[in-house]
């Protein structure tokens, strides 16, 4: 004869302790995306992989172009997991004199229908090369912000140092386009109030 199993005792687990635990998750996502330009950045520094952009701005003294050789820059746009933006250089490679300045731009387009912000967080391969190839005009300088189904062009102005080692002979340049729309909530909710007739004004014309 079977023996008879004991009925399972009930469901005791708390749902405002399940709730906790949620949002506790929900935070801690939320904090890992908003910090991934920055570990990108210190993952970079640390590993030497695709050396980072070190120099930027004007140079203290103008270099002499070295027009007895060319390097090839190589212009890479990537973006980062659940990034939608449309991202990419208006070249794909430039043939740049040592000492003298390049100029050219990427060409960006939020498809959605928010406004989003955007950083993007360069690169260098061959890593050696990075400590040679200075941005003196940059839109990875500070965030973009982009409006509903809105285009942009960023300028990019490089020059690449004289005393780049003889051996390199192509750099490739490559941007990461992060979603920091996150961190700026605040600043875009702000803006877009300043930018709204208060409410209940009306027209005296």
């Amino acid at each position: 004869m079977a023996t008879p199993q004991s009925p399972r005792p009930p469901d005791r687990r708390d749902p405002a302790r399940l709730a906790r635990r949620l949002l506790l998750v929900a935070v801690l996502m939320f904090g890992f995306g908003f910090a991934l330009a920055p570990l990108y950045d210190v993952f970079c520094e640390l590993t030497g992989i695709n050396g980072k952009v070190t120099r930027t701005g004007e140079p203290a003294q103008p270099f002499a172009i070295d027009r007895t050789r060319l390097v090839r820059v190589q212009l890479i746009a990537v973006n980062n997991e659940g990034m939608p933006w449309q991202f990419q250089p208006e070249q794909p490679e430039l043939s740049v004199y040592p000492g003298e300045q390049a100029m050219t731009s990427y060409l960006a387009m939020n498809p959605t229908t928010r406004e989003m912000v955007a950083r993007a967080v360069p690169s260098v391969a061959p890593a050696e090369a990075a400590g040679y190839l200075q941005k003196v005009n940059c839109f990875c300088f500070e965030s973009q912000s982009l409006g509903p189904n809105m285009r942009q062009t960023m300028p990019l102005v490089l020059m690449i140092d004289p005393d780049l080692p003889e051996h390199i002979r192509t750099i490739t340049l490559s941007y990461t386009l992060f979603d920091a729309t996150a961190g700026s909530d605040a600043r875009l909710s702000q803006r877009r109030l300043e930018s709204e007739p208060a409410a209940g004004a009306r027209s005296t014309l």
